[in-house]
């Protein structure tokens, strides 16, 4: 007879048997213990590293030199002549700013009285005393200032289904990977379906946006240099068998349980579907890595396989089956001699 899929004994039977060619676990959800842990919310190492210096200076920055100079001066006209015929030098302080100096691609810049110097990989700081030591003899008492007026080192690219992509210069050294997508604008769609990838001198690390909102614990320090994106993929799962509609069905919030997805099916056929017959058809992941086949069986005729239905979290890429009723297969057979037989009947009837 036509079927839309095994029935429950069926399924029941092809585990015990021998020549099944993909064989899988069936798993009886009849206690709370058989019910599967929920997936855990992945774990990052990434803050581990040590915070990164947030005026580090790489190549492709953009620096303003200051210099500041009191008396004679190298990059200022402090000199100045009495109007009694005395010459008197003029204390006072001056700042002259030197035109905006580009890191080049080998990490140098090349100050005036001073030569080329190795900026990558230093701070501001260390910066302005080694240019301030370069001056000292050629300038009387020479204060520096530098400032990095356009930061390529010390940002982030953020990419993908966000309000703002493009680069974003970290402020402080304590953005978070949640700071770093607010101040991008944030995700153009829903949290639910969106997966946040950071990734970070090789390592990448992704988790829901919807757990990461959940579980701010679970929060990565960003760092200069790492690659944000968000990427959309919603979760799904799809109903088979005998339910009142089969189709793939999209996870209507961030987490479902078994319940609320067959009430999403619609529940099981009453004319063709088996209430006893639930399953859950899934691939397990185990612990050296590799994944096992298998299916969770609930027998819905059991007041208590509601209560149960309630922790069995499902989780994206499930497939919901409800399994065909044993009975109807005879009346798929009555209808077909119905309509084998009933025209013939019906014709001689007339015909009489």
């Amino acid at each position: 007879m036509p079927s839309s899929g095994p029935t429950g004994v069926e399924i029941r039977q092809a585990v015990r048997s021998k020549t099944n060619q993909y064989p899988f676990t069936l798993v009886e959800l009849q206690t709370i213990a058989a019910v599967p842990s929920p997936p855990a919310v992945p774990t990052s190492d990434l803050n581990a590293m040590p915070p990164r210096p947030t005026d580090l200076i790489g190549p492709g920055d953009v620096l303003n030199v200051t210099v500041y100079e009191a008396g004679v001066s190298l990059f200022g006209s402090a000199l100045k002549a009495s109007a009694l015929g005395g010459g008197s030098v003029d204390t006072s302080s001056s700042g002259e700013r030197l035109p905006p100096m580009r890191v080049d691609d080998y990490g140098y810049i090349k100050v005036p009285f001073v030569g080329r110097l190795r900026a990558a990989g230093r701070t501001a700081a260390e910066l302005q005393t080694m240019i301030q030591g370069g001056l000292r003899g050629l300038s009387q008492d020479p204060q520096v200032l530098v400032t990095i007026e356009q930061s390529i080192t010390n940002s982030v690219i953020v990419a993908g289904e966000i309000s703002k992509p493009g680069r974003l210069v970290l402020a402080t050294n304590r953005e978070s990977l949640l700071d770093a997508i607010a101040l991008a604008g944030g995700y153009r769609g829903q949290a639910k379906d969106a997966v946040a990838r950071i990734q970070r001198d090789g390592q990448t690390f992704e988790i829901r946006l919807s757990d990461l909102l959940d579980l701010p614990q679970q929060d990565v320090v960003v760092a200069p240099g790492d690659r944000i994106t968000l990427v959309s993929r919603p979760q799904s799962f799809s109903v088979l068998g005998a339910p009142n509609k089969s189709e793939e069905i999209a996870f209507p919030r961030s987490r479902v349980n078994l319940a609320e997805a067959v009430a999403l099916a619609g529940g099981a056929n009453p004319n063709a579907g088996d209430a006893a017959a639930v399953f859950v058809f899934r691939y397990v992941r185990q612990a050296d890595g590799t994944e096992q086949p298998t299916v969770y069986h609930l027998n819905m005729m059991r007041p208590s396989s509601y209560l149960l239905s309630q922790r069995f979290a499902m989780q994206d890429r499930d497939v919901l089956y409800i399994g065909n009723a044993r009975a109807n297969q005879l009346t798929k057979f009555i209808n077909l001699l119905s309509q084998l037989f009933v025209p013939v009947a019906t014709a001689r009837a007339v015909t009489q």
